[in-house]
């Protein structure tokens, strides 16, 4: 597929259905990175968003001479120069795109057959923490598995890498701030029932009970069922009088929860954190007013920094001042799809043990070969802080950052690597 911009420059980077993939002819010399991202489901809104973030990612690593060139690009660290045309290259970095917003089983089952096919050698992408965790079986020890989003920790299978952040460190700042700036005692916890949401009500109780709240309602929703429940959830949240929601359901869940809190009036009576909420899913709500609705993530798009806003330049250049907006998601992305050329490159790309070591190091150690390596990529290493936005209209403004003080140590060379999340 070929991609444009309105700047004249063109994205020329190969995308793939697992059909084409599995059927089609195939350059032996083509490095193709499973890319598993929601174009259905209730993550469906931010597919487009992630997409873009992931084709930007590989029009650049081929810019640079593709896997086997990797680094030789004309960015600067602040990657204030716009890519140029591709060049040929040993090693082209294609994308074959699996739908991960599907039945987990759905998925695993796709991925499962283009790794025992022979025709990807990596797996990367963003998605909900059960379909992440149906993929995970079927892939480790066969081939590497990046998986960018927030997630709910704990360890993983050998050759599974988890890039983002835990729920520890991303809510206990911001719980603690707005307990305190909005004098909040009684929180609820609403949340999809699966995985993620489990781990990230753990983390808010502890939190809540370091900033000398309460949590006085706790419910759970399935997948998709927001709707049938939202008359129950408004109900309680009424009855136990409460101050606060956490909120950790997803996508158009998270969506018809919010519109639900408006129709009822309590928006404007609650304050409401999200561990989930980004740009593309505020605009699906219709934006907010109300100062009271807030989400915590590591990258905002109305974020001033210089590797932030260059990134958004790079995005309009390829795509166009009317594409999606870059979220959280989409940024970590990015980041994971650079990830995996460099450590490719390096011949450090390996479906064992030894990866997450090799990504902590690469990511946060001194070793020059692997700063060297992340270097290579136009903007630099991602520095990730947790960033706490308040909706004003349709853009989330931060208003705090905090940062990540659950980050341990790069390990030494001797030392066990017990969880694969590079935060831990």
């Amino acid at each position: 597929m070929d991609f444009g911009g309105d700047f004249g420059v063109d994205l020329q980077s190969r995308l793939l259905e697992p059909l084409d993939a599995l059927h089609g002819p195939r350059d032996p010399a083509a490095f193709r990175l499973c890319l598993v991202v929601p174009q259905s489901g209730a993550l469906g809104m931010t597919g487009p968003s992630a997409l873009d973030a992931a084709l930007l990612a590989a029009h650049e690593v081929n810019a640079g001479g593709g896997i086997d060139g990797y680094g030789r690009t004309a960015a600067g660290a602040t990657g204030a120069a716009r890519p140029g045309p591709v060049r040929s290259a040993e090693r082209r970095l294609e994308l074959v795109l699996v739908d991960g917003g599907r039945a987990p089983s759905a998925v695993a089952a796709e991925v499962a057959g283009l790794v025992g096919a022979g025709v990807v050698e990596a797996v990367a992408g963003f998605h909900a923490s059960d379909v992440h965790r149906a993929v995970e079986p079927v892939v480790s020890g066969r081939v590497p598995y990046v998986f960018t989003p927030p997630h709910e920790g704990g360890g993983r299978l050998p050759g599974v890498v988890c890039t983002g952040v835990d729920p520890e460190p991303q809510l206990a700042g911001a719980v603690a701030w707005l307990t305190r700036r909005h004098r909040v005692r009684r929180w609820a916890l609403v949340g999809n029932d699966y995985i993620w949401p489990r781990a990230v009500h753990g983390a808010a109780r502890r939190a809540i009970g370091r900033a000398h709240a309460e949590v006085v309602l706790e419910s759970w929703v399935p997948l998709g069922g927001v709707g049938p429940a939202l008359q129950r959830l408004v109900e309680g949240l009424r009855r136990r009088r409460v101050d606060a929601v956490l909120v950790s359901l997803i996508g158009r869940d998270l969506v018809r929860f919010n519109r639900g809190l408006r129709h009822s009036g309590l928006d404007h009576r609650l304050t409401r954190l999200s561990g989930a909420l980004e740009e593309n899913g505020l605009l699906a709500l219709g934006g907010d007013d109300t100062g009271g609705l807030y989400a915590c993530m590591d990258s905002f798009a109305s974020l001033t920094e210089d590797r932030a806003l260059a990134l958004t330049e790079r995005h309009r250049a390829l795509f166009g001042s009317s594409a999606p907006v870059l979220d959280a998601y989409a940024r970590g992305l990015y980041d994971g799809v650079h990830l995996v050329a460099a450590l490719a490159a390096r011949g450090a790309l390996l479906p064992d043990d030894r990866l997450p070591l090799t990504v902590r190091r690469l990511l946060h150690g001194t070793d020059p070969v692997a700063r060297r390596a992340w270097r290579s990529a136009p903007l630099g290493p991602s520095h990730p802080r947790m960033h706490l936005a308040r909706a004003e209209g349709a853009e989330l403004r931060v208003v705090r950052s905090f940062p990540l003080s659950s980050r341990s140590p790069v390990p030494d060379a001797s030392s066990p690597a017990p969880n694969t999340s590079i935060w831990k």
